[in-house]
């Protein structure tokens, strides 16, 4: 019995990761190659909420040589680094601030300052020796606001969405801009433990709005038909949500 919960175990993580559960630290290319091939027009306009140093950001550009990129980015350490990256670059426009549900003021929270991991909630990663005593005071903003305000209610064709659980947040505050948007690339993973949401949550917001949801894959895009209690995989995974209008 222990030979086969050792073969299974080890059979896991790889068929697991074959199926995009938990295939999400490194992937970037793949998930730029997968909006592409999901999206049937130019790509002009490109959000990226939680630019972080900016690699993203760098991908979208090589991949759609066309479109422009609001980049945002709560950390002044990433801040400066994404600066020093793009402050020639006229396709790129920086924006200092979190995306979230409502505007004003929050704690960014980090084990080191422009961590990767770093988000507005306080994690406990004491099972990884991590400890989150880093904090920055930094705004937030709706992503609502700014897209009538400032791109004047354009059509955003790629929102990509990595800000460590608190995506739905950022959902929640685009309002009308969700309905001007084509595609939504969004992570979920072990943050989402932190911030007490599911994949549940996601899906619901996106079949209310007309999205149809894929996981990306080693292989490519996996259509997700239906909710299932096994898509609450809490290793990072990244999907993709495509309008259906």
């Amino acid at each position: 019995m222990k030979l086969i919960h050792t073969i299974l175990r080890g059979l896991e993580k790889p068929v697991l990761k074959g199926l995009g559960k938990g295939y999400g630290t490194s992937s970037i290319d793949a998930e730029t190659r997968c909006i592409e091939a999901l999206l049937d027009r130019d790509v002009r306009l490109c959000v990226d909420v939680g630019g972080n140093v900016g690699n993203y950001t760098a991908a979208l550009l090589k991949r759609f040589p066309e479109a422009r990129v609001v980049t945002f980015e709560p950390s002044s350490t990433n801040i400066a680094l994404l600066r020093d990256r793009f402050g020639a670059e006229p396709r790129v426009t920086l924006v200092p601030a979190a995306v979230s549900s409502a505007a004003g003021e929050a704690q960014l929270f980090s084990d080191v300052p422009g961590s990767g991991l770093g988000s507005l909630t306080k994690r406990d990663l004491s099972h990884l020796n991590l400890s989150f005593e880093e904090t920055e005071s930094v705004q937030t903003i709706r992503l609502e606001d700014y897209w009538r305000d400032t791109l004047q209610r354009q059509r955003i064709d790629i929102l990509k969405l990595d800000i460590e659980g608190h995506e739905l947040d950022a959902l929640q505050g685009a309002g009308e801009a969700i309905a001007s948007t084509r595609a939504v690339q969004f992570e979920f993973g072990g943050t989402n433990i932190d911030t007490r949401t599911y994949f549940r949550d996601f899906w619901t917001f996106f079949k209310d709005h007309g999205f149809a949801i894929y996981r990306i894959t080693p292989f490519g895009n996996l259509p997700i038909v239906k909710y299932s209690e096994r898509e609450e995989v809490f290793t990072t995974t990244n999907f993709i949500a495509v309008s259906k209008r």
